[in-house]
């Protein structure tokens, strides 16, 4: 159990750092605006550009587990949406959010501190792939449903538009194509480049959790909604337990990939939750009660598949 604290404390410590650095400065939300940028387009870029380069190209194509993946992150996403359709009467635009809380995880500021932490280096591809293909299916669903409710009022044609440029500029989605490019052709780039890289790379999952805290401490936490419970039962738990089983049920999935898998379900909703709430202004004081209370309960549910995993309750192979 010691090693598990070792694992979770500090992972989670640097979150809550946040949250108390939050509270005791009075500092606007505007002030995280750089070091979000940094995080998002620089630092975790640079962390799966550097990691993934260096990856056997072999390794890098597994349709199977993405299907499995990407399909589990859309199964809880159609969950989450119905306890929405039950508790809004019907409104899509709300089960919309609910349905991205529910499926979307925090896999970008807390995903690659966890996995590469708990797994080591073997967790960097799948990591990347789920980063990629959850991101993108979430890009088309949260604007597709927001058409279909109403509340996106432009031409179909300019939101698909926007569903390919927000997919193809999305600077994860950038650094992953380029990582797999370079491993193909074998690029190394020069030391000075590469020591760079390695600098921003350690500086990724520390600036990111530490982020997140401030994010969540600057937030108001809203009104607790009646379906937040069921929700987030889908979100920490039956997310991780549908990916578990289905990739098993396949089988032949390297046991990290597995495991890796089982670690990106079970992190929180992700920030973007709220982003996507407030840029439809619908469900939006809810879902940052989304954010606050999943990040909480996360403390106590990624623990425990933390120590799953390492005790070996959880055979991933």
């Amino acid at each position: 159990m010691q090693d598990i604290i070792s694992l979770a404390f500090p992972f989670f410590g640097l979150i809550f750092l946040g949250v108390i650095a939050a509270r005791i400065r009075d500092l606007p939300e505007a002030g995280l605006a750089w070091m979000n940028f940094f995080i998002i387009y620089i630092a975790l870029p640079a962390l799966f550009f550097r990691l993934l380069s260096e990856t056997p190209i072999e390794q890098l194509t597994d349709p199977t587990f993405v299907a499995a993946t990407t399909f589990t992150t859309y199964t809880v996403f159609a969950i989450s949406f119905c306890i929405g359709v039950l508790a809004t009467n019907g409104s899509i635009p709300e089960s919309t959010v609910l349905g991205i809380a529910g499926a979307y995880s925090n896999i970008g500021y807390m995903g690659p501190g966890l996995t590469l932490a708990v797994l080591g280096a073997g967790a960097t591809v799948p990591t990347a792939l789920i980063l990629c293909f959850d991101n993108t299916l979430l890009f088309i669903l949260a604007p597709l449903m927001m058409a279909v409710g109403g509340t996106d009022k432009q031409p179909i044609s300019k939101t698909i538009q926007m569903i390919v440029w927000r997919v193809f500029t999305h600077p994860f989605i950038v650094a992953t194509i380029l990582g797999v490019g370079a491993a193909a052709v074998g690029f190394k780039p020069p030391a000075a480049i590469d020591t760079m890289l390695r600098y921003l790379s350690n500086a990724a999952a520390p600036c990111a959790l530490f982020a997140m805290g401030v994010s969540i401490a600057l937030r108001p936490a809203g009104r607790v909604p009646i379906e937040l419970p069921a929700v987030l039962v889908v979100k920490l738990i039956v997310h991780p337990v549908l990916v578990y089983l289905l990739l098993t049920w396949i089988g032949g999935i390297d046991p990290v990939w597995v495991a890796t898998a089982v670690l990106m379900a079970c992190l929180p909703p992700a920030t973007n939750v709220f982003v996507i709430a407030q840029q439809y202004n619908v469900y939006v004081q809810r879902a940052s009660s989304f954010v606050l209370f999943g990040t909480m309960a996360s403390v106590v549910t990624v623990t425990g598949f933390i120590w799953a995993i390492t005790n070996g309750v959880l055979q991933t192979g």
